[in-house]
């Protein structure tokens, strides 16, 4: 057996595997080759225009999807509550090694960089952790007792970071406490890490901080106050600027923001107030991010509050905006307001619930297009070059859906319960999965948007529903995962694109064996190469094909592109790791060890590590924030 096994070199281990449906030998690929096929992860819901689609997966289908071959691989464990979708970055160089890396941020401050393909012998543990307190100089996270608020236990990293590939760079937005001799100091903080080792970059991190005129706050200006605003939005890379939205914790005052920051250098280049003049106006959006196109226009969508735009005001209050940053800051450039906007506003119903999404062009309908819901459950479908503006008599738009097309209908107050997400959209269908609710597809036709769904689930989310993530190969394949709160253990579901009937797979199907942490509101699955990514509370935990390989008791997925399936050994005789083909006579030899157990029995022909490897990674420095 020994003879057939090929030495993988160390300089190799952690290498992105062959490409897709070639065969040649692992890592003989190029740089270059690998980071054109690759499938990256790097921003919330997978672009800019916050589609939620994956177009390049060939691994993830309706055959590769049931109980029996697809499944929990391994978890990592984290110091807090993971709210950030996480980010999936391929041919990353760390330690003079090419690893695929799976990003995380924490309600604790931290960012973690795991290896996304194995948490075997050094993957074990982070690939490298940064903390972004000094709990030891004073520098804490933000507690929920400090803010009066239960939602959270604590708040350091809540909005989705952002990568930007060329530069290698991940920005993330930390709210921490810094205790002085006066008294506790609560600030936001714009942080540039460098991707392979977690360092800051760029002479970060920066503290947010804005002024602009108006009287919302009783005096001739506004400022931004970092103890009322809560940074739930995922944050923005576009054209070299990264942008970064703010809600709150529905503490007065408070109001809405949206700060812009040269990417390269961390400079501020525009700060935008939703409400100057007044107060409210959140921008949140259920951790959706704001949106942009390739003119460098920027989207979002506004939550409650004063509304005076079309007497010449400029507090924008239950509305969708179009905003350019240029010479003069961050401008807003168009708006939509609703009709009703005063009632959404009195009965707190407001238009920024719903995260925003930008539709490709359609076939037959000359208007760039986007999105946009709110919490009484109707969706608005506007022409991006001209928003529609207020008036208050009929709404100047493209379409816009009944009330409670998504949602329920609370009884209590006889309020709908509508959008808490960001749709995701895959061959001219968009898909809702609303609380209370199905799983929905509504079609996009001609520029139009159809009223009734043609598809749903039988299955009914619990609040506050769920953001839809796509995988597909091109057009086909297409595959709907949704991530569902619980508070025991979240449940992950797969459901066929074509026909939400069927569902392909969900984590309770194995009984425990695919169970993992209790979930947070509004968490978003990261599907990439095979494999589902998912935060929870203190866990990462990765899903793949169960088939590909057993080590030391544990099947993990380890070498999706292979002509043939591998297996990843460790010869007694030698410190360093090998690929040997899963031959099926190797392969009951290791189901065997793994039903009786590595550590009880050593395999007669083909020696392995006898200890498995440690989850719990190391803890992250505590160094002082910078």
């Amino acid at each position: 057996m020994r003879e057939l096994l090929r030495a993988l070199p160390r300089r190799l281990q952690g290498v992105r595997p062959a490409l897709r449906r070639r065969s040649f030998r692992p890592g003989t690929e190029s740089l270059e080759q690998r980071q054109l096929l690759a499938t990256d992860v790097l921003t919330y819901h997978n672009d800019n225009a916050r589609t939620g689609q994956n177009l390049t997966e060939g691994v993830l289908n309706a055959a590769t999807l049931n109980p029996g071959s697809f499944g929990k691989l391994f978890s990592y464990q984290v110091d807090g509550d993971i709210y950030a979708q996480p980010l999936y970055n391929t041919g990353v160089l760390i330690n003079r090694t090419l690893h695929d890396v799976v990003y995380v941020a924490t309600t604790h401050g931290s960012v973690y960089a795991f290896d996304a393909t194995n948490n075997l012998g050094p993957n074990a543990g982070p690939l490298w952790a940064k903390s972004l307190i000094a709990p030891e100089a004073g520098v804490t996270t933000v507690t929920g007792a400090d803010l009066n608020t239960t939602n959270f236990t604590e708040l350091g990293i809540i909005g989705t970071p952002v990568i930007d590939k060329a530069s290698g760079t991940l920005y993330v937005d930390v709210m921490t406490k810094v205790n002085t001799t006066s008294g506790p100091l609560i600030e936001h903080r714009l942080h540039a890490l460098d991707v392979s080792s977690g360092q800051e970059k760029f002479g970060g991190p920066v503290i947010v901080q804005a002024t602009v005129p108006g009287t919302g706050d009783g005096g001739d200006t506004v400022s931004f106050n970092a103890a009322k605003q809560l940074q739930r939005s995922a944050l923005l890379l576009n054209n070299g600027v990264v942008y970064v939205a703010f809600a709150s914790f529905d503490r007065v005052p408070y109001h809405g923001w949206l700060m812009a920051y040269n990417a390269s250098n961390l400079q501020q280049v525009g700060a935008f107030c939703v409400t100057p003049n007044s107060r409210q106006g959140s921008i949140w959006m259920s951790g959706g991010g704001p949106a942009a196109d390739a003119y460098g226009n920027v989207y979002v969508a506004t939550a409650n509050g004063k509304f005076s735009a079309d007497t010449g005001g400029s507090d924008y209050g239950d509305s969708v905006l179009r905003l350019v940053t240029g010479g003069n800051g961050l401008q807003v450039a168009d708006y939509y307001s609703p009709s009703n906007q005063h009632l959404l506003d009195s009965q707190d119903q407001d238009l920024g619930s719903g995260g925003v999404v930008l539709l490709p062009n359609q076939a037959g309908g000359p208007l760039p297009l986007m999105i946009a819901a709110d919490k009484n459950g109707t969706i608005y479908l506007l022409n991006r070059d001209n928003l529609g503006g207020f008036h208050p008599d009929s709404d100047q738009i493209v379409h816009k859906t009944p009330a409670g097309t998504i949602g329920l209908l609370n009884g209590d107050s006889n309020l709908w319960l509508g959008a808490y997400d960001t749709p995701a959209y895959f061959n001219n269908l968009l898909y809702y999965a609303a609380p209370g609710d199905s799983l929905k597809a509504f079609p996009v036709a001609g520029g139009q948007l159809a009223d009734t769904p043609v598809s749903l689930s039988n299955h009914k989310f619990a609040y506050p529903g769920s953001t839809p993530s796509i995988s597909a190969n091109g057009a086909f394949g297409g595959i709907v995962w949704v991530l569902e709160n619980s508070k025991t253990s979240a449940i992950l579901r797969a459901y066929d694109a074509s026909n939400l009937g069927n569902e392909i797979y969900n984590s309770l199907m194995s009984g425990t064996r695919d169970q993992f942490g209790p979930g947070v509101k509004f968490a978003t699955p990261t599907v990439a190469d095979g494999k589902v990514f998912v935060g929870s509370r203190g866990l990462l935990t990765v899903f793949g094909d169960l088939r590909s390989a057993y080590v030391n008791g544990q099947r993990n997925l380890l070498s999706q592109g292979f002509k043939k399936n591998q297996v990843y050994l460790m010869l007694s005789s030698s410190p360093n790791f090998v690929w040997h083909p899963a031959t099926p006579a190797l392969t009951k030899l290791l189901d065997k060890q793994a039903q009786s157990g590595f550590t009880k029995q050593k395999p007669r022909r083909v020696p392995a590590h006898p200890i498995g490897p440690r989850l719990i990674p190391q803890r992250p420095n505590r160094r002082r924030a910078q």
